[in-house]
C-alpha cells in the first residue's frame, strides 16, 4: 500500500489524527497507521486519498507521499536521499522546489536553508536534466522536521485555511456569541463519517454551523431548534452558504418530529450566552441521548460538543451507545469542552 504522511494543525493534539482516520473509513478506504509524531501523521493507504482529505478536512494542512523518514540530522538526512530511488516520481526536464517544515523549533542544528539547497542539489544530481524553480513548481518535495525525525516526500496537495475563517461566526448573517467556530464544526462532522448524500441531523442547530459543514461536503441536512427566532437565522445562514437543508424544524430536541438520520453531530446549549430555557446541560443530554437510538442505524455515530464537567461518556453508555473517543478543547478558564464520539449499538 503506499506509504504517506499529513502535516496536521498545532491547535489540537488528538483531533487531526481522528479527523484523518475517519475521512479515510467514511470513503471506504484500508488504511494502516504508522505512526503519530508532532503534527505529523504517517499511514499507508490502500490508494491515493488526496482528494477527500482535501475537499473534507478542516485541521490537515499538506499531504504528501512519503519518499523517506529518518533521523533528523543533515549528514543522515543527505545520505538517506541519496540512496532513495526517484524513479516514477520526478522525470528528466521538470521543475521541482524542495520545502521543509519545522515543527516546534525541534532540530535547531539543522539549518532549514542549507538543508532545502543541500536537497535539492541531491535531486538534480539524481535526475539529469530536472530543473529548480522557487515559483509554480511542477513538484514540491516536502519534509518536516519533528521529534527528531525528518519525514520526507513529494507533496500531493494542501488545505487552504481561509475558507473556514471566511465562514467564522461573525461573518454569517445572523450571528450568536456561542457559535462554534467553522473549522471545529468540520471536523466534528467528519468524526461521525459523514459522506456526501447522508442525512446529517442537528437537534440544537443554533447558527446552523454543523449543518453547513455537512452540507458544503455533499450531505443532505435536517435541523431543528425550540426557538423559532434560532431556525429563521439558521435558515438565512444555510442559504448565504448555498446549503439548501431538506427541513429546518422549530421544536425541541427530545421530541423531534425526524425519524431517521444518518448521523447526529450538535453541541447543546451551555455556557452564559446559551439558553438552556430552564435545564441544565446534563438534563438536557440525559433526556436527549436515549432518544438519538430511535434515529440512527446500528453503527451509526454521534459526535457531540458539551462541558468536560458532565461526563457525557457515562451519559452515553447508559443510555446504550459506545462510546468511541473523546478529545478535550479548552475554552476558558470555567469551560473544557468534551468532543465526545459515539455509536449506536
Amino acid at each position: 500500500m503506499p506509504r504517506l504522511f499529513f502535516l496536521v494543525s498545532g491547535e489540537h493534539s488528538t483531533l487531526p489524527f481522528s479527523e484523518i482516520t475517519s475521512i479515510l473509513e467514511a470513503e471506504g478506504y484500508r488504511y494502516k497507521k504508522l505512526e503519530k509524531l508532532r503534527q505529523v501523521f504517517r499511514l499507508e493507504v490502500d490508494k491515493n486519498p488526496v482528494e477527500p482529505i482535501i475537499s473534507r478536512a478542516a485541521m490537515t494542512r499538506v499531504c504528501c507521499q512519503e519518499l523517506f523518514n529518518c533521523q533528523a540530522k543533515l549528514n543522515k538526512i543527505v545520505e538517506t536521499l541519496r540512496r532513495t530511488s526517484l524513479d516514477n516520481v520526478i522525470q528528466k526536464d521538470e521543475i521541482f522546489a524542495v520545502r521543509t517544515r519545522r515543527i516546534g523549533g525541534v532540530c535547531a542544528e539543522v539549518d532549514s536553508m542549507t538543508l532545502e539547497r543541500k536537497l535539492g542539489k541531491i535531486i538534480l544530481e539524481k535526475v539529469k536534466g530536472a530543473k529548480v524553480k522557487l515559483k509554480t513548481p511542477k513538484h514540491v518535495f516536502f519534509g518536516v522536521l519533528t521529534e527528531n525525525r525528518f519525514v520526507f516526500g513529494l507533496k500531493f496537495g494542501e488545505i487552504l485555511t481561509r475558507p473556514f475563517s471566511e465562514r467564522r461566526p461573525r461573518k454569517r448573517p445572523f450571528f450568536q456569541p456561542s457559535a462554534m467556530p467553522a473549522k471545529l464544526a468540520r471536523c466534528m462532522v467528519n468524526l461521525t463519517r459523514a459522506k456526501k448524500g447522508n442525512l446529517v441531523f442537528d437537534p440544537f442547530c443554533g447558527t446552523a454551523t454543523f449543518l453547513i459543514e455537512a452540507g458544503l461536503i455533499g450531505c443532505q441536512v435536517v435541523g431543528c431548534d425550540a426557538q423559532r427566532h434560532m431556525v429563521e437565522g439558521s435558515i438565512r445562514n444555510l442559504h448565504y452558504y448555498n446549503v439548501a437543508p431538506e427541513a429546518m424544524v422549530v421544536a425541541d430536541a427530545e421530541h423531534s418530529p425526524i425519524i431517521k438520520a444518518d448521523c447526529i453531530v450538535t453541541d447543546p446549549p451551555y455556557g452564559r450566552t446559551a439558553s438552556t430555557l430552564g435545564k441544565s446541560t446534563e438534563q438536557i443530554v440525559r433526556k436527549v441521548l436515549p432518544k438519538f437510538k430511535d434515529l440512527l442505524h446500528k453503527k451509526s455515530r454521534v459526535c457531540i460538543a458539551a462541558p468536560k464537567s458532565i461526563d457525557i461518556r457515562k451519559i452515553a453508555e447508559k443510555a446504550g451507545f459506545k462510546h468511541i473517543e473523546s478529545h478535550y478543547v479548552y475554552v476558558h478558564r470555567s469551560l473544557t469542552r468534551e468532543i465526545a464520539v459515539l455509536e449506536n449499538i
